[in-house]
């Protein structure tokens, strides 16, 4: 996940450590729900520097899936948080096949809570009702 900040307050105050901690958070959601669904997760440390060269692999025009390729996986996950304000926040999580890099599944919700259960029921909102909605 990538945190996104175009905020007035961090400009002002500087970046937030619950900030980082409830980033980890998410991602250990996420990593649980797959990890429940049968997926099982690849070491990216092989690809470190070539993560590390991104700002955001949830817009790098597709160099997620190669990475995701190079390091044999069949998807990519991306994700990222988007902090407008204090109280306003966009969650995004994308799957996509690693082979063409097809978006698999995916969602977006906006959440207007700055706290550990504001984002932990928006990125559960995502895994529930996008990335794992059952079809009836």
């Amino acid at each position: 996940m990538t945190k996104l900040d175009t905020s007035l307050q961090t400009k002002a105050l500087g970046e937030s450590p619950q900030e980082a901690m409830r980033l980890a958070m998410i991602e250990a959601i996420i990593v649980e729900r797959f990890e429940k669904e049968g997926f099982e997760f690849v070491d990216l440390e092989p690809e470190r520097e070539a993560i590390d060269r991104q700002v955001n692999l949830a817009k790098c025009y597709g160099c997620d899936s190669r990475i995701a390729r190079r390091l044999g996986a069949q998807y990519s996950l991306v994700g990222e948080v988007q902090k407008v304000s204090n109280l306003i926040l966009t969650m995004n999580l994308q799957l996509r096949d690693a082979e063409s890099g097809v978006l698999v599944k995916g969602g977006v919700v906006d959440i207007r809570s700055n706290t550990d259960e504001g984002w932990s029921r928006g990125i559960r909102y995502i895994l529930k009702n996008r990335i794992f909605r059952r079809e009836e």
